[in-house]
């Protein structure tokens, strides 16, 4: 599976952005999806993951509550809803997909990804 991330940009403190993770192949439905960010001189960080049917999601403790992860099997597209982001939010945000089975809670690492996307960049001021 290939995938493309999109909808970064600038976004003011407290303001809210919508990324987009489309995907190409008809298996899309059978993956997991994960969200993770890098900022400069970071490592990469997990954001949250969605199981395959969309009926589980997993976030880490920094955005839950303000980011919400979905899917729409028929787009073949992943959605992060990030509302009153924070300057320490801005970073290069990746989706990767996993076929990978176990608890969403073992997804929240890279290792069991094998597909990633290009990245998009997210800045906000504050």
């Amino acid at each position: 599976v290939q995938l493309q991330a999109s909808g970064g940009g600038l976004v003011q403190g407290g303001g809210s952005l919508r990324l987009s993770c489309a995907a190409s192949g008809r298996t899309f439905s059978s993956y997991i999806i994960g969200w993770f960010r890098q900022a400069p001189g970071e490592e990469r960080e997990f954001v949250a993951t969605i199981s395959w049917s969309g009926g589980s999601t997993y976030y880490s403790d920094s955005v839950e509550g303000r980011f919400t992860i979905s899917r729409d099997n028929a787009k073949n597209t992943v959605y992060l809803q990030m509302n009153s982001l924070k300057p320490e939010d801005a970073a290069v945000y990746y989706c990767a997909a996993t076929r990978a089975i176990g608890p969403l809670t073992a997804m929240s690492w890279a290792a069991p990804y094998n597909y990633w996307g290009q990245g998009t960049l997210v800045t906000v001021s504050s």
